[in-house]
């Protein structure tokens, strides 16, 4: 088992497409995030549609290529694998997606999803091998070995969503990347969801980082959790000492957005670039912040320790 240890990560995006397109106009989907995830430990990266998250974790998985940053699995450069290297990594730190009904290939039976990637990996040892390798997994999620010859669109959505499991945990990974796994699902199926989940980190020893926008769900799931917006770390602490005592007002946000209290304006994804003038001055959060000073927007406050694992950034904190 290796941890996982990310440091200045940034990625931004260009706010317009094509030949013509103006150069120098970007937004930050990610900026200057930092975190560990230490061995059998979930880490929770919560925040609202937009915030980065999602950004942050294709970025782990090289789907994206970080602009600046490390990122370091068991004291391995994970930007500088290539090849075999890079293909030994993935089979390492799996992801499961968001929406199954997507992920999954409607025209191919449980098996041929289960098996399409595992037929090129280190672990395939033949049809026979990988076919009982399959009909284990489908066990272990709480689905059948009969299940391996339907269709995905013949399963409800919590059984995609476990076959979808079932791919990433048969190239038997130490990281798995749940991306939103829940939160296309009834609040029923949720609870189910996340207990297959705790069952399989504690039969397996895995390490997770679980990406949701329901704080309460993510306390309740993991043993750490980092608040992220506009595309950078707000708070961070263990998941029960941000339940009792979150400190940056947007995480307060979220916690009383789950209870139908909170502030309901829309969010404002990531930061904008000027061209010439680099990422901008302040706190991302402070055009919706209602103790939001002058300074708030002059001036980036720091990310503050204050101690037991507790860090945030905001001067009011």
């Amino acid at each position: 088992m290796s941890s996982l240890e990310i440091h200045g990560l940034k990625k931004r995006f260009s706010k317009e497409a094509g030949f013509f397109a103006h150069y120098g106009d970007f937004v930050y989907a990610v900026n200057d995030v930092s975190f560990s995830i230490g061995e059998g430990e979930t880490y929770g990266l919560v925040g609202e549609s937009g915030c980065g998250k999602t950004t942050t974790a294709r970025l782990l998985v090289r789907m994206y290529e970080a602009d600046e940053g490390t990122i370091s699995f068991g004291g391995t450069d994970v930007r500088a694998l290539a090849g075999k290297e890079l293909s030994a990594y993935r089979e390492r730190v799996k992801y499961v997606f968001q929406d199954p009904a997507r992920s999954l290939n409607p025209r191919m039976s449980v098996a041929d999803v289960l098996l399409s990637g595992y037929r090129w990996s280190t672990k395939w040892g033949g049809k026979r091998d990988a076919r009982d390798a399959a009909a284990r997994i489908m066990e272990e999620v709480g689905l059948s070995a009969g299940d391996l010859d339907r269709r995905p669109t013949e399963f409800s959505g919590g059984q995609r969503q476990r076959i979808s499991i079932a791919r990433a945990l048969l190239l038997e990974p130490e990281l798995l990347i749940c991306d939103e796994v829940v939160s296309a699902l009834d609040v029923s199926i949720q609870g189910q969801i996340l207990n297959l989940l705790l069952d399989l980190r504690e039969a397996r020893g895995l390490s997770m980082l679980f990406i949701a926008h329901d704080l309460k769900v993510a306390s309740y799931f993991c043993d750490k959790i980092g608040v992220m917006y506009g595309g950078e770390m707000m708070e961070e602490a263990p998941a029960r000492e941000l339940y009792r005592d979150a400190r940056h007002p947007y995480s307060r946000l979220l916690f009383a957005s789950v209870a139908g209290v909170g502030n309901a304006d829309p969010i404002i994804a990531g930061v904008r670039e000027e061209p010439g003038r680099g990422v901008a001055i302040g706190c991302p959060f402070a055009p919706r912040c209602p103790l939001a000073e002058p300074r708030c927007r002059a001036s980036k406050p720091e990310y503050r320790d204050l101690g037991d694992g507790h860090r945030v950034r905001c001067f009011l904190a």
